[in-house]
């Protein structure tokens, strides 16, 4: 499995922006889908954005839809989230996710390797 670090979460006011950042193990990281989920109290994990392996293809939820960027450096070993425009509705703990395969996914029981997630909290 990959061992993924997520990094960059804090308080932040409302219409602010945060880059969140996911440092991987493996130097095939380029390889694989890669995709943010975020959490939020007493709700279930949900599905933020995805990256494909290779060619990189993005996906996102409508919740975030150009609000959020997904993208990663392929020397560096590290996927971002850059969230612009925040709300209080994305509170919520960040996770980074890694698929051991290229095609992107939104389903997270397609992922393999899981970080322990970084806190985004959004005041209004």
């Amino acid at each position: 499995q990959v061992q993924l670090v997520e990094s960059g979460g804090r308080l932040v006011l409302h219409g602010g922006s945060l880059k969140l950042s996911c440092a991987a193990s493996e130097r095939t990281f380029m390889r694989y889908a890669m995709g943010w989920f975020r959490q939020a109290p007493g709700k279930e994990r949900e599905f933020v954005a995805a990256i494909s392996g290779v060619t990189e293809l993005t996906s996102y939820a409508d919740s975030v839809k150009g609000r959020f960027t997904i993208s990663r450096d392929k020397v560096k070993n590290i996927l971002y989230l850059q969230m612009n425009s925040l709300k209080a509705d994305d509170t919520a703990v960040y996770y980074c996710a890694a698929r051991s395969h290229p095609a992107i996914s939104t389903r997270s029981e397609n992922f393999d390797s899981w970080g322990r997630g970084t806190q985004v909290t959004v005041s209004s």
